[in-house]
């Protein structure tokens, strides 16, 4: 019997280890189909999304999350602007159940830049009022610490910018309705609302690295002169992308308020000013180009004050002696660029200020556009006088188109806020023959090695330009204390590639300056020190090596006898 049950129990043992090696392998294949089905689910939306792309992730995306406005990058997808969930102060007056007076100064202690009258005003109505919008979650959470519940703070999308002042005049700012005010948002503003363009990044002209550099610059000169006011902007003259444009005082567009906007006009393309002998090299070029001037040693009468029609044309420093072509630009004279523009004639001259658009609204993306200041009548004198730049009136952004059509070769091409691809780059309107536009190119650089621009040499950068300082027109004439200083520059002058515009509104004569107001102590030391600090961001590297070939020119430039020079200096030539 013994035997028996023995052998039962053992019978027993196997068929339970049998059953439960059977239940493992039924949970284990359970297992893998699981597995299986998940990673065929895996596999299916890797497919799924390899075939449709890019359209199926937007989708998802959508979906889930509202973006609100489309973002603004820089050229290298830096962010400008962005969308973000925010916060918001709202009441519900029927739901307080605290003194609203009370309330209303609490209120008043967290928010201080708006008034307890104005709080309580606020708290009285009889509908769900907002208290704040875009307010910060330290500030939420001191009115949250105050317990009134009727008090809620709701999430609404919001307007970011995280470069705070950098480019705002550039960049504008939203409304809270959600629709761009002024600058890019303004401009942009159907694509950024538009539910399939916002989805990718608007993508600027603007280099935010080069951007910083000459807001860095034109602050530190406007303090330093004591300034009014400063603009400026470094444009491509090969696609006409403006890679920096500032204009100072500048507001913060997260911050918009009624202070800021005495601040809200771009000077570079919403105001114009009589540029003065910026435009010099302008009428040299139409002239040469026209055949006017075909000797650059051919010499002009520069010793005594110009008289015209009963109006004398002077030189703020006389040379007393005659001129040729290059010295004129070198030395800045006023009476013979008048004399150059008179025998250019009306006619020629208006034809080439047209063809640079001199004569409407420049172009660029931005709605913000002034309209120049076009003589009503163009007789003999103004012609003269538009020639060295009075009598004639135009943003900073004019200036800055002409001045790349005349060192790129000839072509005028319009400028842009948009990174373009180089399929996209016009091909741009004849100014000047190219032959020109070479010769120019010399006069420049001459002008920076030996003339009114010394000030604006960067080592190496190979800049030309020139100077230009015009008194403001007033009541009664133009008023010598109120100075406009610019300065028009072009680098590297071997192969021009950017153009500066800088401009300082009523600089004051102080030690910073030697006391001095003009473009050539304001402006171009400006130029000087922006272009060392941009010019290997734009790829441009300094070498000392190269250079654009002068020699032909420089003995066109008299050099005063060295004994007469020292005794004219006080100094002893021993």
């Amino acid at each position: 019997m013994t035997a028996l049950a023995s052998g039962s129990h053992r019978v027993r043992l196997a068929s339970k280890r049998q059953h439960l090696t059977l239940t493992a392998q039924v949970r284990l294949v359970a297992v893998l189909a699981l597995f299986g089905l998940g990673m065929g689910a895996i596999l299916l939306r890797l497919t799924f999304i390899g075939v449709f792309g890019e359209q199926a992730q937007a989708a998802s995306r959508s979906a889930l999350v509202d973006p609100g406005r489309g973002d603004i990058v820089d050229r290298n997808g830096v962010p400008l602007a962005r969308t973000i969930d925010g916060y918001a102060v709202r009441v519900v007056p029927s739901r307080l159940i605290g003194d609203r007076k009370v309330l209303a100064g609490k209120l008043a202690a967290i928010f201080p830049d708006t008034s307890e009258e104005r709080f309580l005003k606020l708290l009285s109505r009889d509908k769900p009022t907002y208290l704040r919008h875009r307010a910060v979650p330290e500030e939420v959470n001191r009115v949250h610490a105050l317990g009134e519940v009727g008090i809620e703070f709701p999430r609404e999308k919001e307007r970011f910018y995280p470069q705070l002042q950098l480019a705002a005049h550039v960049l504008g700012y939203v409304h809270p309705d959600g629709h761009g005010v002024s600058g890019m948002e303004r401009a942009m503003d159907a694509d950024l609302i538009d539910p399939k363009k916002r989805l990718t990044p608007s993508a600027l002209s603007v280099d935010i690295r080069v951007q910083a550099a000459l807001e860095d610059e034109l602050g530190r000169a406007m303090k330093s002169y004591d300034a009014k006011a400063a603009a400026g902007l470094v444009l491509d003259v090969e696609t006409g992308e403006v890679m920096a444009m500032t204009s100072l005082p500048s507001f913060n567009p997260n911050r918009f308020d009624a202070s800021s906007a005495a601040f809200e006009a771009n000077q570079v393309t919403y105001r114009f000013f009589e540029l003065g002998s910026t435009f010099k090299p302008l009428t040299v070029a139409a002239a040469i180009d026209a055949g006017t001037v075909t000797d650059l040693s051919r010499r002009y009468d520069a010793s005594r004050p110009l008289k015209v029609a009963g109006f004398q044309i002077r030189d703020s420093h006389s040379s007393g002696r005659w001129l040729n072509v290059p010295e004129t630009l070198v030395h800045s004279s006023n009476i013979v660029t008048a004399q150059i523009a008179d025998e250019l004639g009306p006619e020629r001259l208006q034809a080439v200020m047209r063809k640079l658009h001199f004569d409407r609204q420049a172009e660029i993306n931005l709605r913000e556009r002034a309209k120049p200041l076009w003589p009503a009548q163009w007789g003999r004198l103004t012609n003269m006088t538009v020639g060295y730049g009075h009598g004639i009136a135009v943003t900073p952004l004019h200036l800055a188109s002409a001045y790349a059509a005349m060192v790129n070769g000839g072509l005028y091409r319009p400028a842009t806020l948009m990174k373009l691809n180089p399929a996209d780059v016009p091909r741009g309107e004849r100014v000047f023959k190219a032959s020109t536009s070479a010769r120019m190119n010399q006069l420049l650089r001459m002008i920076v090695r030996d003339g009114t621009g010394r000030k604006a040499e960067a080592p190496g950068f190979r800049v030309g330009g020139k100077t230009g300082s015009a008194e403001k027109p007033g009541a009664g004439g133009y008023r010598r204390s109120s100075v406009v200083a610019t300065f028009a520059a072009a680098f590297p002058m071997d192969a021009p590639r950017y153009v500066v515009i800088i401009m300082i509104d009523e600089p004051s004569g102080n030690q910073a300056s030697s006391f001095q107001r003009t473009a050539g102590w304001t402006a171009a030391p400006v130029v000087a020190r922006l272009v060392p600090r941009i010019g290997p961001m734009l790829g441009i590297i300094p070498d000392d090596r190269r250079d654009v070939d002068v020699s032909e020119l420089m003995p066109l430039l008299w050099k005063a006898p060295v004994k007469a020079a020292a005794k004219a200096s006080g100094d002893d030539p021993a």
